[in-house]
């Protein structure tokens, strides 16, 4: 095979064997050695779509080589099509020879791919199928009368939305920069802050239909093997015709369905999902949403927010503490007002409960009923806030809720304190930095309220040792939801309920990372201290 190409009048020379046998002709899907036929076929299984354009050129120095041009109209970069594809096929090769006593294993579609196509990614194949979805995908599709193969041009270009600031996981310190809809921006982002040559990523193709690309992440060397393995088994299980949302997939390999607490983490911002890594998890990122998905979860990994390790340790782990106090606040406290108020009314001091039953006496309601009411008022106001248009639904929400709490304790319907518990409840919600954690209260927040009026404190007590048994009995990918609680682990209580200084944080978790665990090789030295004079 001879090449040569003359920069001052682009004439380009090709030398490319006689033997044009079609490859691939005995499999189920495969193209066919004529270029009508593949046209016609790709017609007919695509319904003569009008965003998919076919255009027929031909080129060759006598114009003597028949080729189809085919791409879809909004997803593929026109720009790059004239002047890399059309240009070169159309302007660039000027003339096409046969010799016989050139390598048999050469043809034309192989020089076009290997010699002459000026551009960055480009494959050969010859099953229909895969062609179709490359097609779809936005790659441009060349293919060339007398051959059954085709040549597969990666210049995918649509609509989308750059990187702009996270909206569900805000930060007062942090980076703000966070995932988008296209898969290679996210792992871009995330290829930018890990330079790790260990940084592992394979991609997988889920669903029938809708053909969604996927990235499985993480470190080689950090991340445990068969936490590795499981997840890849649990991914190559799933058999559905479409994927359209991380929730989907999450939804599909998640250990505890019926649970009401989560055991995938999501989230939307590369630094979470870098640090993840870095601790011996497994990310999934979906093509199409913003959410990445992490794995294994642990309980107390919903209350650390990525601000944590961006603030000092002593602020950090007041925040955090809060967090913890304001979940309880969340979970339990209608159910103690209930309780109190309806079986154990000694427990309060004297002047609250002359304060308490001066409020109560000219309300009709019980205060399991009041409690119900009110919560369920506020949860009808919250999601009408949320789907509203954003210009009105914060206000809409607000106002909503102060004009119906004053209006109900005026009419007498509500006492005035319940009215406090719901609203300092309904805050203590918002606390907590990731939303599936806050949902999961929301929800067990009605059953302790249910019970603490059927039996007191009794019930709530009841109700916390089923809580605390259930979460206990949870594993996410093997691993068990509540570590390093339980089970207890001292080494790993650095990064709890409180954190410690990061120059003390010299290991990775125990249970998470069984290989590679430490972080700092003498986190002695990495103390900060002040110059010796």
């Amino acid at each position: 095979m001879w090449f040569s190409k003359k920069k001052n009048n682009k004439e380009l020379t090709l030398s490319i064997p006689s033997s044009t046998q079609a490859v691939g002709s005995n499999q189920k899907a495969a193209l066919q050695t004529s270029l009508q036929q593949n046209i016609q076929t790709l017609k007919d299984t695509l319904g003569k779509s009008s965003d998919i354009i076919i255009r027929e050129i031909r080129f060759g120095k006598e114009g003597n080589i028949n080729a189809g041009i085919i791409y879809t109209d909004g997803l593929t970069d026109t720009h790059s099509l004239q002047n890399f594809i059309l240009e070169t096929l159309m302007l660039d090769i000027v003339e096409i020879e046969l010799q016989e006593k050139a390598s048999p294993e050469q043809n034309l579609i192989s020089v076009l791919k290997d010699v002459a196509m000026t551009v960055g990614e480009i494959k050969e194949i010859a099953d229909f199928d895969v062609l179709i979805t490359s097609l779809l995908s936005g790659d441009t599709i060349i293919l060339v009368d007398g051959y059954a193969r085709s040549l597969i041009i990666s210049n995918k270009q649509w609509v989308e939305r750059g990187v702009t600031e996270p909206t569900a996981q805000t930060l007062i310190r942090g980076p703000r920069e966070g995932f988008t809809e296209n898969l290679r921006v996210n792992t871009a982002l995330v290829r930018r802050k890990l330079k790790d040559p260990n940084l592992w990523m394979e991609s997988k193709i889920i669903g029938t239909r809708t053909k969604t690309n996927i990235e499985m992440m993480y470190i080689n060397g950090i991340a445990n093997d068969k936490v590795v393995e499981e997840v890849r088994l649990r991914l190559d299980g799933i058999d559905i015709d479409g994927i359209l949302e991380s929730g989907n997939i999450e939804e599909l390999i998640q250990d505890a369905p019926y649970s009401p607490f989560p055991t995938i983490f999501n989230t939307e911002r590369p630094d979470t999902v870098a640090s993840a890594l870095l601790e011996g998890r497994i990310a999934i990122l979906i093509d199409g949403t913003p959410f990445a998905l992490i794995v294994p979860a642990l309980f107390i990994q919903f209350f650390q927010s990525p601000e944590d390790y961006y603030q000092r340790a002593d602020i950090a782990s007041f925040i955090r503490l809060l967090r913890f106090f304001s979940f309880g606040i969340a979970l339990l406290a209608p159910a103690l007002f209930v309780a109190i108020t309806t079986f154990h009314q000694s427990m309060l001091p004297p002047a609250l409960l002359i304060s308490l039953a001066a409020q109560r006496e000219g309300v009709p309601l019980p205060a399991f009923v009041e409690a119900m009411l009110m919560e369920i008022t506020f949860e009808i106001l919250r999601e009408a806030g949320l789907r509203m248009p954003r210009s009105i639904g914060s206000a809409m929400s607000i106002v909503g809720a102060f004009v119906i709490g004053t209006a109900a304790v005026e009419a007498g319907i509500i006492s005035a304190a319940m009215v406090i518990v719901v609203s300092l409840t309904a805050i203590s919600s918002f606390v907590a930095p990731i939303y599936d954690i806050a949902i999961s209260v929301r929800m067990l927040r009605f059953i302790f309220i249910i019970l603490a009026a059927s039996f007191g404190l009794f019930g709530i007590t009841v109700g916390l040792i089923a809580l605390i048994l259930h979460l206990c009995s949870l594993r996410s990918f093997g691993m068990p939801y509540m570590s390093p609680l339980a089970p207890f682990n001292v080494s790993d209580q650095k990064d709890t309920s409180i954190r410690l200084p990061i120059w003390k944080m010299f290991t990775r978790p125990r249970l998470i990372s069984q290989q590679n665990r430490v972080r700092q090789q003498d986190p002695a030295s990495a103390k900060p201290e002040p110059p010796k004079n």
